[in-house]
């Protein structure tokens, strides 16, 4: 089988027609994507994308979040054509490029923008291509199958566009291709349609926030959605703010007992290392204990104030005093937020 890439003309697609072709300016696609969930939403609905959570697709969605792309999305959709080119020269599947963005006959809300295009001999398309550029760091989990989240993002364009087959492929490292076949699943395809469906109208068509969740991105994402009024009041409910300063309080409480346990068990490892930088059992290394940590500056001044005077060097540092004074707008918007829980309280 050639590696030739074909030209799509309509959707390619039993269930789903072509609703902005890919020629459409970056405007259009940004317009069109916040009318309903697409195949990168659905991981972060689900809680399986640890860059981006349920918040950030509400806000996406609702046009209060930027749409900025990151260097490392930037540099995947640079090379995409080079790995679909793998793909298809690994696996002996015609490719043909996507018309552009999808939208499912029945449901308007269920989009997709598939990489690339599976075709069989004749040049029918099969199925999409899902094309991921991964670390080094990421070669283990794509070696018995694909991740949940790609895995889930190629069933949702199966969803969509009603295709029995998909295909995920991964440059791991920069230089080793992995890539699996995925088939229909249809009780997992009912499930996502299902889930995402009613995410969809209490979040997006109702517009009521999602629940907080634990990732960082989240975090960060919160600390940046609101410009801050200085000593404005929020109102919450009593019994809410009592249950969530009751549970966070129990939650230090556990981290505290575990992080003392983490130390005791770590200073055990360090008494029966003593002097040696290598503890082995049975003649395999079983930790080390070596001096190549952080440099203990502030003790090495104390004790060898001379020789700390004579390698120090001064740095340019910005001098926020003077920018909190002449601009203390700006000062404002680059100063983070930090939450604070008082002992006493309600």
């Amino acid at each position: 089988m050639t590696t030739a890439t074909y030209c799509v003309e309509q959707s390619g697609a039993p269930t789903a027609r072509l609703l902005l072709p890919s020629s459409a300016t970056r405007e259009e696609w940004s317009a069109i994507r916040r009318a309903g969930v697409g195949g990168s939403d659905v991981a972060a609905i689900l809680g399986l994308d640890k860059y981006r959570g349920p918040r950030h697709v509400f806000e996406a969605k609702h046009g209060r979040q930027d749409d900025v792309t990151s260097e490392a999305a930037e540099i995947g959709t640079e090379i995409e054509d080079f790995i679909a080119r793998m793909f298809s020269k690994r696996s002996g599947v015609p490719i043909a490029a996507s018309p552009g963005t999808l939208v499912h006959n029945e449901r308007s809300w269920m989009l997709a923008n598939v990489d690339r295009y599976a075709l069989d001999d004749a040049g029918a398309v099969t199925g999409p291509v899902e094309c991921k550029n991964r670390s080094e760091y990421q070669a283990s989990d794509w070696e018995d199958g694909v991740p949940d989240s790609p895995a889930i993002q190629c069933h949702w364009y199966m969803a969509v566009g009603g295709w029995d087959v998909g295909y995920v492929a991964a440059l791991v490292g920069g230089n080793k291709l992995r890539w699996h076949r995925i088939e229909r699943d249809e009780e997992m395809i009912g499930w996502l349609v299902e889930t995402c469906g009613r995410w969809y109208q209490r979040h997006i068509v109702e517009g009521l926030p999602p629940a907080a969740d634990g990732l960082e991105a989240t975090t960060e994402l919160l600390a940046k959605l609101w410009s801050v009024k200085p000593e404005a009041i929020a109102e919450i409910d009593l019994a809410t703010a009592k249950a969530l300063r009751a549970r966070r309080a129990d939650l230090k409480a556990q981290v505290k007992a575990l992080a003392d346990e983490l130390r005791t068990v770590e200073n055990e490892m360090r008494a029966l290392t003593g002097k040696n930088e290598i503890a082995r059992a049975d003649g395999r290394p079983a930790w080390t204990w070596k001096a190549n940590g952080v440099f203990a500056a502030k003790r090495f001044r104390e004790a060898e104030p001379e020789l700390a005077a004579a390698y120090t060097h001064l740095v340019p540092a910005i001098d926020t005093d003077r920018l909190k004074a002449d601009h203390p707008e700006t000062y404002a918007a680059y100063r983070a937020r930090v939450l604070n829980v008082p002992e006493k309280g309600v």
